[in-house]
């Protein structure tokens, strides 16, 4: 057998996804590339590592084995990488953080110039939905998460890095709701489990709201869109809507109550035994988290964050 370390990768990602195009986007292939790789790593072996019923592909459990094994070597060849940049002085490994979804428009910025300052470490930011971030901090399977609600059922560490601001938003030739038309008009939600969702719930309920039409979908983009399509009204944070805001296709619409605010909290387990190089990071941004707020989100400024 004469194997390359390319193709262990390639099969790793196809074992990952379950996908040619998805390895192939993962990858920053063409498709055709990762299908030639494929088959030149499986022309290497007697038995087969994938098979295709219908048109989904699936592992074979002697593919399920190599993938374990392919996983394994991949992640000692990274160990020996990351070894070789330490002892030259470097620091090298992987920041692992769950960010739930509308928390992509906050984190990078607070990753940019940490990753700018050390390339010998790898990123791995999974973008997923509130159940999910928790339930990989607790499993130890992050560094970090980030969130605007935290946890109930357990502790946390957790530094604040900037205000949360949720408003009422509606399309730009909108006219100003009052709490009473309000009640008459189409609300946009997002899905249960999400803390955007939660905190329109809460503030609706203290003001004796019933929701006459609700829409429900799953991801703050959709919500957004569904809001400048004109089909009806959301709370959503500022931090997600500053194009739309800038370009007129959305506007706040200040009522009594709103903004609700909250904080973006970066939190760990109590018990997280850190690397270096998330020891690293937080010492990052405790040194200069005021300063990129400073730099990248002087614009929260131009929207009050009082209730009118």
């Amino acid at each position: 057998m004469n194997y390359t370390l390319h193709q262990l990768r390639v099969f790793q990602k196809v074992a990952q996804h379950l996908s040619i195009t998805k390895a192939s986007e993962d990858l920053h292939l063409t498709q055709p590339a990762v299908s030639i790789q494929l088959k030149n790593f499986q022309d290497q072996f007697p038995m087969a590592l994938t098979e295709v019923v219908g048109r989904q592909l699936f592992l074979t459990d002697f593919g399920e084995e190599i993938a374990t094994a392919a996983e394994r070597i991949l992640n000692e060849v990274n160990s020996i990488n990351y070894k070789t940049m330490e002892f030259a002085g470097n620091l090298a490994g992987r920041l692992k953080v769950a960010v739930v979804s509308t928390g992509k428009y906050v984190m990078p910025y607070f990753l940019s110039g940490f990753m700018e300052e050390h390339p010998g470490v790898d990123l791995v930011m999974d973008v997923t939905n509130k159940a999910t971030v928790i339930s990989n901090l607790e499993k130890n399977e992050v560094d970090f998460a980030l969130v605007s609600v935290l946890p109930k059922h357990f502790t946390v560490k957790k530094i604040e890095l900037m205000e949360n601001r949720l408003y009422l938003v509606g399309s730009a030739d909108k006219s100003l709701p009052s709490l009473k038309k309000l009640k008459q008009e189409p609300l946009i939600f997002r899905e249960n489990g999400s803390a955007t969702r939660m905190a329109m719930e809460n503030y609706l309920f203290s003001k004796s709201i019933g929701a006459t039409k609700k829409i429900e979908l799953t991801s703050n983009e959709a919500v957004k869109q569904a809001v400048v399509a004109g089909l009806g009204y959301s709370i959503m944070p500022l931090i997600g809507i500053k194009n739309e805001l800038k370009n007129e296709d959305l506007k706040i619409f200040p009522i009594r109550g709103l903004p609700i605010i909250t904080n973006w909290n970066l939190i760990w387990m109590p018990s997280k035994k850190f690397s270096p190089v998330a020891m690293a990071f937080l010492h990052y941004l405790e040194t200069k988290k005021t300063a990129i707020i400073e730099s990248q989100f002087k614009w929260f400024k131009d929207y009050p964050k009082d209730s009118l």
